[in-house]
């Protein structure tokens, strides 16, 4: 951006979501900002189980397509991400195992069922009682590894970043939009909108959006390094190792509006769940406590593609998937935005549906 405050595209939101999608259209020779209202990645981003979730039963099915494409992208994803920031974000786990529900057991299946063998292997100690569970194949990834990593890529590719930076207002003019914030004014040929939970309270004039914060308490668990070498999910839990003595356990499901305070009393009933699955992991005296906002719709699906106003679009509502639906959104969006045609379809999560 140049001394004028003149750049192609102006993204609102500095998570996971706005900084995948700007370094994305970098790639594609665009100059870009993107504003945040705090620091990069300290929203959702950051709280996030890190959960590659492709096959989580409780998606729902039209969210598949654009699943099953993130995952594949992932790889050149990430390896893009280090090789930009000089930062590791390895996959911590690549596989999951997902508790069967009663009327599924004998219904379609994902994946093949756990043996008790592979259950030794890769969840020693776990303690399935009457559970069935099936291997699906997804990964997972710490967030912190990517907020560390992702604003550096960024930047190093050529991007502004302005963090601590309020939007106030877009106006669309000829050829473009003007972008007002608290530091500077900002004239773009689009905008998008990647404003998270905020996407439907901070718009400033781009038209009301169904995004609500959902908030999740979440929390880790102590255990012997290497000792969980997958996902594990059940009803009203998930374990996710992060491979050095700490399993991140989540999450509430909390519409409480924008309250992102930690209530211990939640958070030890999470724990006692994941310790009847898990007996010898730790939940210890003082442990690491957080909560994050997630931006939930009224569908759960999210919200891609053009806006009401002219040269502006969106790409929010991603609930409880924004760090698997990275690097497909910030594909597909770029797609749109050049013109092209998307690789997944946006139909289904075009704004206009509500």
């Amino acid at each position: 951006m140049n001394g004028s405050g003149v750049v192609d595209v102006a993204i609102a939101g500095a998570g996971i979501i706005g900084l995948s999608l700007g370094l994305e259209l970098r790639r594609r020779g665009l100059s870009v900002v993107v504003i945040d209202r705090q620091q990069a990645m300290s929203s959702a981003s950051w709280a996030a189980g890190g959960m590659l979730a492709v096959h989580d039963p409780q998606n729902p099915a039209e969210l598949l397509p654009l699943s099953v494409r993130s995952w594949d992208l992932y790889p050149e994803y990430l390896e893009r991400v280090e090789a930009l920031s000089g930062k590791k974000v390895p996959l911590r786990t690549r596989r999951a195992m997902q508790c069967v529900a009663p009327d599924r057991a004998t219904g379609v299946r994902y994946g093949e069922t756990v043996t008790a063998a592979e259950a030794a292997e890769f969840a020693p100690g776990l303690d399935a009682g009457d559970n069935i569970f099936e291997w699906l194949d997804e990964g997972s990834l710490d967030p912190n590894d990517v907020r560390e990593a992702l604003p550096v890529a960024f930047v190093t590719a050529g991007g502004t970043l302005l963090e601590e930076t309020e939007l106030l207002g877009v106006e669309s003019v000829t050829d473009g939009v003007l972008v007002q914030t608290t530091r500077k004014l900002v004239s773009a040929g689009m905008f998008v909108n990647c404003c998270g939970a905020w996407a439907g309270e901070g718009e400033r004039g781009l038209g009301g959006l169904p995004v609500v914060p959902v908030k999740g308490q979440m929390a880790n668990l102590r255990l012997a390094p290497e000792r969980l070498r997958c996902v594990v999910r059940a009803p009203g839990i998930y374990l996710v190792p992060r491979g050095d003595g700490r399993v991140t356990i989540g999450a509430t499901i909390e519409h409480v509006g924008f309250d992102e305070t930690v209530q211990e009393p939640s958070i030890r009933r999470m724990a006692a769940a994941a310790l009847s699955l898990l007996p010898e992991a730790e939940a210890p005296p003082l442990m690491d406590m957080w909560a994050g906002l997630r931006p939930g719709t009224p569908d759960g699906l999210p919200i891609l593609g053009k806006a009401t106003k002219e040269c502006c679009w969106h790409a929010t509502g991603h609930y409880r998937d924004g760090i698997l639906l990275a690097p497909v959104t910030a594909h597909v969006m770029a797609q749109a935005m050049m013109g092209e045609r998307p690789d997944v379809g946006l139909e289904a999560f075009a704004a206009s549906r509500f």
